[in-house]
Formats: structure tokens, sequence, C-alpha cells
């Protein structure tokens, strides 16, 4: 959801009671129920959307070994190498562009071979213990739809005649 342009969100200090109105299994319905307030002509700066019983979920995608642990530090240390190249080359007012070009692959290889090496180095002083790559995130179990007090009863009555899709309201 995006803020209007001019709206102000409450200051944490002084934010007003609220109190939930709806709970949904996914976002989506959580969202689609916002967005039915917003269409109905409910004042939907008083709503907030909230993830609640957030859990860590680390998936696996794949086995990491020697090579690849230097893959990896090689592609971010390129990365690395070909910014820091390129910044040193704004500074070259002779050439600029031969130096540009230069000073940046430079800084790719370089970048390169240091990051492999660090790459390398940390997965050996792993031992082991962490054989596999992975990615984090953060997901809620439930959304609930929350009002201010004092406009939550109106939001109700409007969602009772929403008709559910999916999650329960």
């Amino acid at each position: 959801m995006t803020a209007q342009p001019g709206a102000t969100a409450p200051s944490p200090r002084h934010a007003p009671d609220r109190v939930p109105i709806a709970s949904y299994d996914d976002y989506r319905d959580a969202e689609r129920a916002v967005d039915y307030l917003s269409d109905q002509g409910f004042p939907v700066q008083r709503t907030a959307i909230i993830g609640r019983d957030v859990q860590l979920v680390e998936q696996v995608i794949g086995r990491l070994n020697h090579g690849g642990a230097a893959l990896r530090g090689a592609g971010s240390g390129a990365l690395t190498g070909l910014l820091i190249g390129w910044l040193f080359a704004l500074f070259n007012w002779f050439t600029p562009v031969l130096a540009t070009l230069t000073l940046a692959l430079y800084g790719l290889v370089f970048g390169a071979v240091i990051g492999a090496v660090f790459g390398l180095v940390a997965h050996a002083l792993q031992r082991g213990r962490r054989d596999f790559a992975s990615v984090r995130a953060m997901t809620p179990t439930r959304y609930e739809v929350v009002a201010d007090a004092e406009v939550a009863d109106e939001a109700r009555a409007l969602l009772a005649q929403l008709s559910p899709v999916s999650g329960g309201a």
C-alpha cells in the first residue's frame, strides 16, 4: 500500500488505539480487504495491515563446495572491483574514456581474484559445518487488518459485505 501525497502517518508515540477488524492467511486477501474499504469511501489511512506470527524460513538452494564458494566470492568481488575502478577513473582528467574503461576492467579482474580468494578461505574456515547455500526470509503466518478504534465498527460492517475468497474474515 502506498501513502497518499500530503497524508501523514501518526507518529509511534501518538499512535491511535487500533483494534483488529479482520484476519487473513494470505497477504493478498488482507490487501483486497483494505482495497474494498477504500472503494467504499472508508478512510483507509486509519487502517494498517500487520503480519503476525513471523517465522524465519531458510530455503536451501544447493550444495556449496570449494569451487562454488570461490565463484560466489569472485562474483561479488568483481562487482565491487568494477565499481571501485570506475570511481578511480572518474578522477583522471587527461584521458577519461581510456582511463575509465581500463581502470574499470582492472578493478573487475582484481576484485574477482580477491573475492574468489576470500570466498575460498571463508568456506575453508567453516570446515564443513555449512556446506550449503541458502536464502533466508521472514514470513508471517497470518495478516491482521486493524483500524482506529473510533472507526473499527464501520470497517467491520463494510467488510461483512465483502465476499470471502480464501482465508477468513
